[in-house]
Parts: structure tokens; sequence; C-alpha cells
């Protein structure tokens, strides 16, 4: 699926390559740095605010998250998303 990750900071609109397993290979690829300790949702040290869009989880993370919150290393954008970052 197609979409756009929209960062709140810098207006920076950065388009999800086909081949991107989860929210934070996208990231990497376009040179944003995140910081991230797992790629599982086992730490949670990768926790971003959702502010627009929906996500999906591969599998349920197990750190815990808040309403709002997304755990980028196991989510994957359901269309175009905005991420307070």
């Amino acid at each position: 699926m197609k979409s756009i990750v929209t960062l709140s900071t810098s207006g920076a609109r950065l388009n999800r390559p086909a081949n991107s397993r989860n929210l934070l290979e996208t990231l990497e690829y376009h040179q944003v740095q995140i910081e991230y300790q797992c790629r599982s949702g086992y730490c949670g040290s990768c926790r971003l605010r959702l502010l627009k869009g929906e996500v999906c989880y591969q599998q349920q993370p197990l750190a815990f998250i808040q309403a709002g919150e997304i755990l980028p290393c196991c989510c994957q954008p359901k269309g175009d998303i905005e991420i307070e970052l």
C-alpha cells in the first residue's frame, strides 16, 4: 500500500517504499534519525505520537503504549499518517 508519512516538526512528507516492512524502515530509508533498541515491539524506545491517520501492527507490541502512541518498529501505516517527529 502506497502512503505518505508526514513529520509534524519539519513538514517533510516521506513516501513509504513498497518493500518497507514497518514504519521504522521507512524512516531509516529517508535517513530520519529515531531512537530504537529492538525491532519487535519489546522495549518501547521508538515510541512516537500519531497525530493523524491509522497504523496496524504485524504483531501486538509487548511494550506499553498509551492512546495516541505508536511503535514504528512493528507497525505499518494504513494510508497517509502524520507523526510527531
